[in-house]
């Protein structure tokens, strides 16, 4: 056999076991993103039922009914977990473990080609859910098992090589986070406000048409806003190791340090400032502090009991850090500078995977056509 085409419901089956005897806790709670990997649970699963949650092992498909055609779908290797009972589950029956591959099959979910169908089979349905009827109906060219095997083994070495790095870049952070504690505990912390100034130069003479704002990640990108009629003379001028933030949005991450050489402009509605003494504090050295969670609760805290629950520039001055030699700040920098070097690298490579999943399933079935 070659290439065949199979109904994947002649293949797989449904699991439906769930923890109805409470024999697993909190701890092994799970959820699959849109990238395709189980995650731990956003939410708080305090108080949670859950004798309704599915059991997962080892070989098993899971996937959210609603969420499939964004690519949540994830294959179980890690040990068991419990996941919500809104999750599909199922396993290769033994005749399916015989011809399919199973890290093939993951590929083959993850291309826009699979999501696309997903999509279109939802279409017109009351409510779009893809449910095991509608997987088991999927029908998939398949190659033979020893050519499935060869093309999962490329990804399955990309996949490790990149989770390799991850590890080390986690342990990277690591450094990074306990280097600012030790800080926190040696250090006495003192308000940023002698060290920072507001920066109010307005586009008035229109030399900036670049017009920027700030998102939650902590990064500066061009605005999603309609500029179509707006004058932009009023907005305020951003130049290079200016920051800028929200005040209605810094409790969720919305301040970034500007690190282009040609000035952008942003909303009035942003608060700008600038480090007047850069011998004494860096402005990166600043927003190592300013991405953490720890300052993002700070800001929602304090903004609450504000009069538009906003954190002004006059809550910003009050914010207090350690301040430690120039020379140390500059090692934290640089510790993290290669970190974010380093978190783009991977970045890069997840994409290059996922890119890659379509390419490894199209070689794998006109292989198979040759040899036919």
């Amino acid at each position: 056999m070659a290439l065949t085409s199979i109904r994947l419901g002649d293949y797989i089956e449904r699991s439906t076991e769930n923890n109805s005897d409470l024999k697993y806790g909190e701890e092994l709670i799970t959820g699959v993103n849109s990238s395709g990997v189980f995650a731990p649970p956003k939410g708080s699963t305090l108080g949670v039922d859950l004798k309704p949650y599915k059991i997962v092992n080892n070989g098993a498909f899971v996937y959210n009914p609603t969420r499939l055609n964004l690519g949540s779908l994830a294959y179980r290797t890690e040990g068991l977990c419990i996941v919500s009972h809104l999750y599909m589950i199922f396993y290769l029956t033994e005749e399916g473990k015989k011809i399919i591959d199973p890290q093939w099959l993951y590929i083959y979910f993850h291309r826009d080609e699979f999501k696309r169908e997903v999509t279109f089979r939802n279409f017109g349905s009351q409510r779009p859910e893809f449910n095991f009827k509608d997987m088991s109906d999927i029908i998939v060219p398949l190659p033979d098992i020893d050519t499935q095997r060869k093309y999962a083994g490329i990804y399955n070495a990309m996949s490790s090589n990149q989770q390799c790095y991850e590890r080390g870049l986690e342990d990277l952070k690591l450094t990074c986070d306990a280097y600012i504690e030790d800080l926190r505990r040696k250090i006495p912390c003192e308000e940023i406000g002698p060290y920072i100034e507001p920066v109010n130069d307005t586009n008035s003479k229109g030399l900036y048409t670049h017009v920027q704002g700030v998102e939650s990640s902590g990064s500066f990108i061009d605005t999603r806003a309609n500029m179509q009629g707006v004058d932009i003379s009023k907005y305020t001028i951003v130049p290079k190791g200016n920051i800028a933030y929200n005040p209605s949005r810094i409790n969720i991450g919305s301040i970034a340090m500007y690190s282009d050489d040609e000035p952008c402009v942003v909303s009035p509605m942003y608060s700008v400032f600038r480090v007047t003494n850069t011998s004494k504090v860096l402005p990166e050295y600043l927003m190592l502090w300013f991405g953490r969670t720890e300052f993002q609760r700070y800001t929602w805290y304090y903004a609450a009991g504000s009069v538009r629950d906003t954190f002004d520039f006059n809550l910003m001055k009050e914010v207090k850090f350690p301040i430690p030699s120039i020379d140390i700040q500059k090692d934290i920098v640089d510790i993290f500078t290669v970190y974010k070097e380093r978190k783009s690298i991977n970045d890069r490579l997840k994409s290059q995977i996922k890119d890659i999943c379509p390419v490894l399933i199209k070689g794998s079935i006109e292989e198979a056509r040759k040899e036919a």
